[in-house]
């Protein structure tokens, strides 16, 4: 068993590798930088292994201190939920929440759901960062990261708040100057706009009569942000893949319309992913069961399951 002087410094390393810096863990912990850096060195000696790779510009974490960093997550997520109990019934729920979502949805529908919450919740405080890249839970310091589309299995725990759908989108002036596909082999002849964060086999994939079908569809634009693909498609630069709730309202007032509806099977799952179940504190059970309701409750308006051309 570790010795208590041991368990924290394991805590200094947690902090140490959240913050990603010497400095802002010292200051957060109100202790030296160079006390810091010792116990962590300590750390590293007794275990025999280097767990930060140190330099004069940069802080990385190895892969064997991403697997100690793991362990001491959830030993600090144990101290914090055993401080909520301890607090709960004089005080409630209450800290800071850390909240990662795709930009576009945080705009649109989070933020909302947030301010919400919090109503609800004066005791709490939400740190929410926006990012389309997937960000790890554990290696960001999230408490919850809101993921859209199909995940891959893993130890992590996610909870399905809302089914969505890609469409095949792009300007009614467009359309007029390209003509509409009406198979997914005319997307040959028209520029096919590339969200970068997926491949072009899997964006452009459709279903065959023998199988998966993929087009090797290809355009003059592409980006990493799903509202700029928006913009791009409202202006008419050509079709884009997009979830329907970013597009809705645009279908609806005519700004975009849909083509090659029904080809392809695009279903995707809107969910809010949390690195352990056990010893979640009361503040991230408490927020899950709010978007699981909230959610539940708007995803007919919000999510439609499908968009009627005009």
């Amino acid at each position: 068993m570790l010795p208590l002087d041991d368990l924290s410094s394991l805590a200094l390393f947690a902090q140490v590798v959240r913050l990603r810096s010497f400095s802002a863990a010292a200051r957060e912990c109100k202790i030296a930088k160079s006390a810091v850096s010792r116990r962590v060195a300590r750390l590293e000696d007794r275990f025999g292994v280097r767990l930060l790779r140190r330099s004069t510009r940069a802080l990385s974490v190895t892969e064997e201190g991403l697997r100690v960093y793991e362990h001491c997550a959830a030993l600090l997520a144990a101290a914090a939920a055993a401080e909520q109990a301890a607090g709960a019934a004089g005080e409630g729920i209450r800290g800071t929440l850390r909240v990662n979502a795709p930009v576009t949805f945080a705009q649109m529908y989070l933020a909302a759901a947030i301010a919400s919450f919090l109503a609800q919740h004066s005791g709490v405080d939400v740190a929410l960062a926006t990012d389309d890249p997937i960000v790890d839970v554990v290696e960001g310091g999230f408490d919850v990261v809101i993921r859209i589309g199909r995940l891959r299995d893993s130890s992590l725990v996610a909870r399905k708040l809302a089914t969505d759908r890609l469409v095949i989108c792009a300007s009614p002036a467009y359309l007029a100057r390209k003509g509409e596909p009406l198979t997914p082999a005319d997307l040959l002849r028209h520029n096919c706009l590339h969200y970068t964060l997926v491949s072009e086999e899997a964006e452009w994939r459709f279903r065959g009569k023998d199988g998966p079908l993929s087009v090797p569809a290809r355009g003059n634009f592409e980006a990493g942000n799903g509202t700029v693909l928006h913009r791009a498609a409202l202006e008419g630069l050509g079709l884009a893949v997009l979830p329907s709730f970013m597009v809705a309202q645009d279908v609806a007032a005519g700004r975009l319309a849909l083509v090659l509806e029904g080809q392809r099977q695009a279903e995707i799952g809107i969910y809010a992913v949390v690195a352990h179940r056990r010893q979640m504190p009361p503040r991230i059970r408490a927020f899950l069961d709010f978007l699981s309701a909230y959610f539940r409750a708007f995803a007919r308006e919000t999510i439609p399951k499908r968009i009627a051309r005009s």
